[in-house]
């Protein structure tokens, strides 16, 4: 069986010469790449100076030129002897009958007939030679007439004529030639662009030098940023800052890196306060939990069994305590996520009395001997449901807690404000800024049950939900905390 054999591969295409430079350009440095565009940009603006220069000055020098040619004093007529041919290489022949004119003040002049063409000359002297007049507008000046042409010698070097009709009356009308050599100034043009060019190079070279020192002081902000992120890479070594000069995009970059490596601390410390705390938190069931384990397994072990009533106390502690880890736990968990709002799955709208209707319920269960008022009109907003209603139930269990027996917890909820006031000891005005603290517990109430999140994961639902928690004395200056939520919203649902 043949096979066909695959088509062969092309080859590999040349990259052109612009993918070529391209290439070179991104493959600078931004150092390189900023000394580049600078000399680039002043080769240009020098280029373009220099060749104006150029051409103005040769415009200036070839019109003086032709202005001193054109008002210079025109010939009087034509000498009486001249030296004819039909092409300046001829040997001349003498016309005309007098040679004592043929001494003129002519120089660089020669004489066109217009009827024949022939080329006539003063003497024959070695005098340069004009080329012929090479446009018909020449031969139709009429007598006294001149115009200004570029012409040249007949060895090639320029020259300006200026070609001006005579009428004779030995041989007819004479076109009249008087060159000015421009050599000199051709000379002076190629002297001042070899100067341009010199003055050009030493300028780019120059501007390349600067650009280059300009770029580096630039860029010394962005290369101390550079290193202070390669140094908290390296060493991760957070809350490394750099000076901020001035006000400009390189400071306000200077400043936004510093504000996130500060941010970044931050994180850090709260995390790591966090995992202490929650260790220290958790240590103490952790170890009540251990204690009553081996003194269970002691009693086991030597045969001794404990009395019913005390075995009924450590297992009643054990559970308790396992319910505080749980609790713990949960808390831990809640306040894992992000504390910043934003919308996802979880936020619908939500009925904000009914949530604080059952975590009334639940708040009674846990303080039967407590009065509760309720007041509250209906409010929707949008948030967490389980969320808003753990917060609520944390801010009743706090009233609760602090609450003296049969005493007095207030529930209102107005135009979305939710209140919880309770009549309890309240809270030290000192001790207000560290209430929403994680395991922030008060010196005060240090005996009793709690890890110190509840108010933390207040704080931290209503603030995804978009709203503001405060926690202070009573309004009207008596016994108690005023616990206030603030949720936008509605009375209706939607």
């Amino acid at each position: 069986m043949s096979t066909v054999p695959p088509p062969p591969l092309a080859p590999p295409r040349t990259p052109g010469r612009r993918e070529r430079i391209v290439h070179w350009y991104r493959s600078r440095s931004l150092r390189g790449r900023l000394t580049f565009l600078s000399a680039a940009a002043v080769a240009v603006a020098i280029a373009m100076s220099a060749l104006a220069c150029w051409f103005i000055v040769e415009r200036q020098l070839y019109g003086q030129v032709r202005t001193e040619l054109l008002n210079a004093p025109q010939p009087r007529g034509v000498p009486s002897v001249l030296y004819c041919a039909n092409s300046p290489q001829e040997t001349p022949t003498p016309q005309g009958t007098s040679a004592s004119e043929g001494n003129t003040p002519f120089r660089d002049v020669q004489f066109v007939l217009s009827n024949t063409g022939q080329v006539c000359f003063i003497d024959r002297g070695g005098r340069a030679v004009l080329t012929e007049p090479g446009d018909a507008k020449a031969y139709h000046l009429k007598p006294g007439q001149s115009i200004v042409r570029d012409g040249s010698y007949a060895n090639g070097d320029p020259a300006v004529v200026r070609i001006t009709a005579v009428q004779n009356h030995n041989v007819g009308p004479v076109l009249v030639m008087v060159a000015t050599p421009t050599l000199p100034i051709e000379d002076s043009l190629q002297g001042l662009a070899i100067l341009l060019a010199s003055v050009s190079l030493g300028g780019i070279l120059l501007a390349a030098v600067a650009g280059r020192l300009v770029a580096h002081s630039s860029l010394k902000p962005v290369d101390r940023l550079t290193d202070a992120v390669e140094h908290i890479a390296r060493t991760e070594e957070v809350g490394t800052t750099i000076p901020v000069r001035g006000d400009d995009e390189i400071a306000r970059l200077s400043t936004s890196f510093n504000s996130m490596s500060t941010a970044l601390a931050n994180s850090r410390e709260r995390q790591t306060r966090l995992i202490a705390d929650a260790g220290h938190e958790l240590r103490t069931p952790l170890t009540s939990l251990r204690t009553n384990v081996d003194l269970l397994i002691r009693s086991d072990d030597t045969g001794r069994p404990l009395p019913p009533a005390t075995k009924t106390k450590l297992l009643g502690n054990m559970k308790a305590q396992m319910q505080e880890l749980t609790v713990l736990i949960g808390d831990l968990l809640q306040l894992s996520r992000p504390d910043t709002p934003k919308a996802g799955p979880n936020l619908t709208v939500v009925a904000l009395h009914e949530i604080a209707g059952r975590a009334v319920e639940r708040a009674k269960l846990r303080g039967p001997g407590l009065v509760f008022e309720v007041s509250t009109e209906p409010w929707y907003t949008h948030g967490d449901a389980a969320g808003l209603e753990r917060a609520v139930i944390n801010l009743l269990d706090n009233a609760v807690k602090y609450s003296p027996p049969g005493g007095t917890i207030e529930v209102r909820l107005q135009q979305g404000v939710l209140t919880v006031r309770d009549h309890g000891p309240g809270i030290p005005p000192d001790e207000l800024q560290y209430v929403f603290d994680r395991f922030w517990r008060s010196p005060s109430s240090r005996q009793l049950p709690g890890s110190g999140l509840g108010l933390s994961i207040v704080a931290q639902s209503v603030r995804e939900a978009g709203g503001e928690v405060t926690l202070g004395p009573a309004e009207d200056g008596g016994p108690g905390a005023l616990a206030t939520v603030r949720l936008p919203g509605g009375p209706g649902p939607e």
